[in-house]
């Protein structure tokens, strides 16, 4: 077959267009790790000269943290004047909130435990002085009676997450003790708030790619191919810690419940596949419904309380996040963290990993959230964001799976106790 055209050269046009069309149809993840991936190369190739791009990244940053604290407290406001009511419903409340707090605190300590052991920061050897105050710990009074705020639009102004979590917690209450009919006008408006600021973190992370690139580029520029080494250490102590987290549910749900563990996991596959896909609780909130009445048969009365309360404020695999990315961020700015500075991380930890929204990448927000609290640099978090994806997977399914084995120990508990008619006052 004679060849019409022998010396016609590729179509560059054409190859670069179809390398565009590709790129348009990744997901936000996807197309934030090749702007990663892309930005992180020419940052090792440029070197130094690549910090000119910290702005970018920078105005990234300071975009998400604007969105945070607001997104924070209408999405507690939203999750708790959701509920049915308060009355009927304070001792299941006493005991899920028990229940998930004493798990997101095991979940921060597993994280801070597992990174320990790890050590993927000492690698990075982060010399600049970042003015930190985490080794300046107040007392244990001083800690509790700081979390509650002396005046709101002091708290708002300066950014104090915990006194803003502890307000709206209040709020939260108060909303829930008013005249039914008012309490669903307010439910509805802060569901709508919470809404719009969802979407507004949305738009925000459609300059992921660029932040994120340019994140990369900077921070490689200046310390070169180090970050490589630390990161994927990073990412497996983090899964090692999800994983660990998961045994420690299933143990739970062996002495505390009348389900096997095994049994749980075969009859729940399709939630843990969509936890996994979705990379979001809230999502994944319809199939846990039916898993929890269909497959484990637990009374509506509970688990059409405990898996949505769930899906606002247990949040065990973004704590696990929380804990990781902080001393992972410490380790490599060369600050060692003494036991002292544990209970303010924990308290903090907890209050935040309750206050991310159910949504993919929500522990994006907090996270950054976390570490500017203690005042440890906010580049190394960033990049954490490049590959969170990556972590996601597992944080929403260990979120989901917390929700769940909660859900079914206080059915248990509930069933040995009264029936679910006879203990409520209906």
């Amino acid at each position: 077959m004679v060849e019409l055209y022998p010396n016609k050269k590729p179509n560059k046009v054409g190859i670069f267009s179809a390398a565009y069309n590709h790129y348009r149809n990744l997901s936000l993840g996807g197309q934030i790790l090749c702007f990663m991936i892309l930005g992180g190369v020419g940052g090792l190739i440029i070197g130094e000269p690549a910090k000119a791009l910290q702005p970018l990244g920078d105005l990234f940053i300071k975009l998400l943290i604007m969105a945070a604290v607001p997104l924070i407290f209408f999405n507690l406001l939203a999750g708790m004047t959701g509920l049915a009511d308060f009355k009927a419903f304070k001792r299941l409340l006493l005991s899920i909130f028990v229940f998930y707090g004493t798990t997101t605190i095991l979940a921060m300590i597993t994280g801070l435990f597992v990174m320990s052991l790890v050590k993927p920061g000492l690698g990075m050897d982060l010399t600049q002085d970042i003015g930190s105050t985490v080794d300046e710990i107040p007392s244990i009074i001083d800690i509790l009676v700081g979390l509650f705020p002396e005046n709101i639009f002091a708290a708002f102004a300066s950014g104090n997450v915990s006194q803003i979590v502890m307000f709206s917690i209040f709020l939260g209450i108060a909303a829930i003790l008013l005249p039914e009919k008012r309490r669903k006008t307010l439910s509805e408006g802060f569901v709508l708030v919470a809404e719009l600021l969802r979407m507004l973190v949305n738009v925000i992370m459609r300059f992921g790619p660029l932040g994120i690139g340019a994140l990369a580029a900077a921070t490689l520029g200046q310390y070169g191919s180090q970050i490589f080494g630390p990161l994927s250490l990073f990412i497996l102590g983090i899964w090692v810690a999800m994983l660990l987290m998961a045994f420690i549910y299933l143990v739970l749900l062996k002495i505390f419940s009348e389900h096997p563990p095994l049994n749980f996991l075969g009859n729940t596959i399709p939630l843990w596949a969509t936890t996994a896909s979705t990379c979001s609780s809230l999502a994944s909130l319809t199939v846990a419904f039916e898993m929890a009445e269909e497959k484990l048969k637990i009374p509506h009365d509970i688990y059409s309380f405990t898996l949505p309360l769930g899906a606002q404020l247990n949040k065990d695999g973004t704590a696990i996040i929380l804990g990781g990315t902080l001393l992972f961020t410490a380790q490599a700015a060369g600050i060692e963290l003494t036991l002292p500075t544990l209970f303010p991380i924990l308290i903090m930890g907890t209050v935040l990993s309750m206050g991310s929204g159910g949504i993919p990448g929500g522990g994006v927000v907090v996270s950054l959230v976390f570490i500017q609290a203690f005042g440890l640099p906010l580049e190394v978090a960033a990049m954490v964001t490049g590959i969170y994806r990556l972590l996601d997977m597992a944080s929403t399914t260990v979120n989901v799976m917390g929700d769940m084995v909660g859900t079914c120990i206080i059915s248990h508990s509930e069933r040995n106790s009264f029936t679910t008619r006879e203990k409520y006052d209906f």
